[in-house]
């Protein structure tokens, strides 16, 4: 479905209750598929969760995960460790582009059976589960955090525990230390000392517990963008956050201040407000190693806001649901802006002029959807795949409504 949005009003003072993490739900659904005495509340509503969900709780030998990568990674290392399972793990096309070989050689080191169906170092997987011995390895850390959360999540179950040790830069941060907080939090023994990560085996029961997951900052990024291009006062509240945060883009709070956004913490929500303009900038530049999710919507409130903006620490998003950076380039450039890329930065020039009623192309990616979206701020743009959003959102539209976009299907 493609759609035409445009801005009617903006609703100032609405109240949007968003789903929960993505990232914090694929987690812990994996965790209680190891420790079923967990209960979570606040799943995500997410594509990607649903897929999670339906993958661990399948009996089939036949896996399809479609665009999930997350769910590829953590399943990878999942189905390893189930004790005389064999099952077949494969995806949409363009999965069957995204490397997996480095976390496929860090489980055969461990002592996984798994067998490449098509192409060496891609998916479709055949895995025959076994139960893990070895203790010890070694993943190159700068390619993708996912690959590290994935043996980490499963470390406990070990017969040994885990020690991974990690080399070159470490990529992404905040989710490696997001997915050692859930086990502890468990109950699971962890420590993280330079380059070296350690699990202990599962050696007490874990108790019966309820957490709850933290609404998605990923998602909260759209509405940070929607008041940076927004007129002085215009305000939105966004549930269910919290102030310490486990999730690497709630340094959103912090980023936004750049375009003239304040956030203000409520116990159990947040006040987006733009308080400032920004005739005193002519340029941002930012490190987003540590949050590549937000790249794409900061990229285009810079376009929209007329500002330069260079972003350094992208080398992940080449390998996501479409090369994240050639496709900012190309659309941002259809848009009337003049883009530079490299294999891991990203350099907008300021824009005099936006072009209107442009149709933006998607490449089966959610973020590009949602990103540009609030673009219509300023002009009226169309949104090509606009269902693409269920990946991680699938209220979005309605949400976009809510606050005064006026949104139509294109016939």
């Amino acid at each position: 479905m493609d759609i035409s949005i445009k801005k009617s009003k903006l609703t100032s003072h609405q109240n949007i209750q968003i789903t929960g993490s993505k990232s914090e739900s694929n987690r812990l659904l994996l965790l209680q598929a190891l420790y079923p005495q967990i209960q979570i509340e606040n799943v995500s509503n997410s594509d990607d969760s649903a897929l999670m969900q339906q993958a661990l709780n399948s009996q089939e030998e036949l896996i399809d995960i479609h665009h999930a990568g997350t769910a590829m990674r953590f399943l990878t290392a999942y189905f390893s460790i189930q004790n005389n399972r064999e099952v077949i793990i494969t995806g949409s096309s363009r999965m069957k582009e995204r490397p997996i070989k480095i976390l496929v050689d860090a489980l055969t080191a461990l002592g996984a059976d798994i067998t490449y169906l098509e192409n060496d170092g891609f998916p479709p997987l055949k895995i025959k589960g076994r139960h893990l011995k070895k203790s010890k390895v070694s993943l190159e850390a700068h390619v993708s955090s996912q690959y590290i959360s994935a043996l980490l999540l499963i470390a406990s179950q070990l017969e040994n525990g885990l020690e991974l040790i990690l080399e070159g830069k470490i990529t992404s941060v905040p989710y490696i230390k997001m997915t050692l907080t859930l086990l502890n939090s468990i109950g699971v023994e962890t420590s993280f000392i330079n380059n070296t990560i350690t699990v202990k085996p599962n050696a007490v029961e874990i108790k019966p517990q309820k957490l709850t997951v933290e609404s998605d900052w990923s998602s909260a990024s759209y509405f940070y963008s929607v008041i940076a291009l927004s007129d002085l006062g215009s305000e939105i509240t966004i549930n269910s956050y919290n102030k310490n945060s486990l999730q690497g883009d709630s340094v959103l709070a912090s980023i936004y201040k750049n375009f003239g956004v304040t956030t203000t913490f409520l116990e159990h929500s947040i006040i987006l407000q733009k308080t400032s303009t920004i005739s005193d900038k002519s340029s941002v530049e930012l490190n987003l190693s540590n949050a590549p999710d937000i790249a794409q919507t900061i990229a285009v409130t810079a376009f929209g806001l007329g500002l330069e903006c260079y972003m350094t620490g992208l080398h992940t998003l080449k390998i996501k649901e479409t090369d994240r950076l050639v496709a900012l380039k190309t659309e941002i450039e259809k848009l009337g802006g003049d883009v530079a890329i490299t294999e891991a930065s990203l350099h907008l020039k300021s824009a005099k002029g936006i072009n209107d009623n442009v149709s933006i192309s998607t490449y089966n990616d959610h973020r590009m959807a949602m990103a540009f979206a609030p673009l219509a701020l300023k002009v009226p743009i169309i949104i090509n795949n606009a269902d693409v959003v269920s990946k991680s959102y699938p209220q979005f539209w309605e949400d976009f409504k809510t606050i005064g976009f006026s949104i139509n299907k294109v016939l």
